[in-house]
């Protein structure tokens, strides 16, 4: 409702601003359709401790002026290393990536990055972080203080020159972020999921006023590039949607050209045909019948922490997403239940990936339904929930290694930088430090291990220490 509110809202500013001639009947920005990026069999690997690193393989993409390409896929797709490779950020293993038919060798002159996390300089006021780019390119103090004052008016913070990021909101920082990038006007403006970190509200409001200054022309870059996991972003954004898949590294699975006039209505059946096949494709089940999650390839007994990494699902997400389910009798479409929750679909594939990893969900059609176990699992108490919970989490091969481990040390403990240099032979730091991150929720809940932060140190748990010390008694 209040989405809708605030939608509205929209309509009437640009209606007052002389902007609502920009509708499907309306003039359209120009597209000459020049060729700005390219890349061809671009692969990409990094360096660790068993050899390389896959991250992207086989890339072969191309972004015209005049349209708007999102790189979608789930944590882990290499969306955003392809993003930095476009940008001349990160280097090509092997294959090419051009700008204008000139094969990069450093960064793109003709792009420009807009980051999640805004990456201002806390001591620059926002007149100066606007200016960075400019005096990077030796542009005289006069003129880019002009140019700046100009993109600041663009991107809506006039009178907020002289303040400095710690004064400014979430989403007045990212409006900074956007002005400093478009400043040089760059021919492709990046954005690497930049409504992610903000409200909402915030990001609902960024992204109107984002596709408002694009369709009136007065947008000062001739294409954009957007990394996002999110299908309902993609879909109202982007003019073309580029599904990336991870299995078992960054591969482009399908492409979509959207084809809906701006501004995109979120009610009508096209828009939500749409989202539903990114869906299907960007789960794996539209081409391969299989349910979402990496380790569905795999046979149960198969597994291992590097072929199934642990979705980014806490306990309480998977245990209230199960709860739901049940409250549906045990069956529900994932599609209303978003909706009836206010989120985009992809919000929940982490937990579903999850709940489905542990054997307590499987999917049917669009329908995610309980398994007899998942029914327990979701109907229990505290105590006996912990239970089942520990049965189940046998199937997570990082629990089960991190147990086993501690289970073979005399003295029930061990560092955390043990499992960290065993998964960094499969994963980047980053990913180490979230499945790490999962898995330690996960032990604690089903009590077979804690984690201590001081010493980064993981220690068997006090009730399966003593069972196993009963066991040995017994053998005895």
């Amino acid at each position: 409702m209040v989405l809708n509110v605030l939608r509205d809202l929209r309509a009437d500013r640009r209606a007052r601003a002389g902007l609502a001639h920009l509708t499907a009947d309306g003039p359209r920005r120009p597209a000459d359709g020049e060729l700005l990026l390219e890349t061809v069999g671009l692969t990409k690997s990094y360096a660790g401790a068993d050899g390389e690193l896959p991250v992207l393989s086989g890339i072969d993409l191309q972004v015209r002026a005049g349209e708007v390409v999102a790189l979608l896929g789930k944590s882990g797709s290499g969306k955003s290393t392809l993003l930095r490779c476009l940008a001349g950020l990160v280097p090509a293993s092997s294959g090419s990536v051009s700008y204008k038919g000139t094969p990069l060798t450093g960064a793109n002159p003709g792009t420009a990055m807009v980051f999640q996390t805004f990456a201002l300089l806390p001591w620059l006021t926002v007149q100066q972080n606007v200016e960075l780019g400019l005096e990077a390119k030796g542009v005289p103090a006069a003129e880019r203080a002009d140019a700046a004052r100009q993109a600041i008016d663009l991107i809506g913070l006039d009178g907020f020159e002289s303040a400095y990021p710690k004064e400014l909101s979430g989403g007045m920082r990212q409006r900074v972020g956007f002005a400093r990038a478009l400043v040089v006007e760059p021919d492709v403006l990046m954005m690497d999921e930049p409504f992610s970190a903000l409200d909402v509200l915030t990001a609902e409001n960024l992204r109107g006023e984002l596709m408002e200054l694009w369709e009136s022309g007065r947008f000062p870059t001739r294409a954009i590039v957007l990394v996002t996991h999110n299908i309902e972003e993609a879909v109202l954004l982007a003019d073309r949607i580029v599904v990336l898949g991870a299995r078992p590294y960054g591969t482009i699975r399908e492409v979509f050209e959207v084809g809906l006039d701006r501004p995109r209505d979120r009610n009508s059946a096209a828009f939500d045909d749409l989202i539903d096949r990114v869906y299907r494709t960007m789960t794996g089940r539209q081409k391969e019948g299989r349910v979402p999650g990496r380790h569905e390839a795999v046979e149960l007994e198969k597994r291992t922490p590097a072929n199934t990494p642990l979705p980014r699902a806490s306990v309480d997400g998977l245990s209230g997403l199960a709860e739901l389910v049940l409250d549906r009798g045990g069956r529900c479409d994932l599609a209303d239940l978003a909706d009836e929750l206010g989120l985009a679909v992809d919000d929940l594939l982490p937990q579903v990936d999850a709940l489905d990893l542990l054997g307590f969900t499987t999917l049917s059609g669009d329908d995610l339904l309980l398994t007899d176990t998942g029914t327990a699992f979701a109907d229990a108490d505290v105590q006996e929930s912990k239970k089942i919970f520990a049965e189940a989490v046998q199937h997570a091969p990082l629990v089960t290694l991190i147990t086993k481990s501690l289970r073979g040390n005399s003295g029930g403990t061990l560092r955390a930088g043990f499992f960290r240099d065993l998964l960094a032979h499969h994963f980047t730091a980053e990913q180490v430090t979230r499945q790490l991150d999962t898995a330690t929720d996960w032990g604690r809940y089903a009590e077979l291990y804690s984690y201590d932060a001081e010493p980064q140190e993981y220690r068997l748990d006090e009730s399966e220490a003593t069972r196993l010390a009963a066991t040995a008694v017994g053998r005895e």
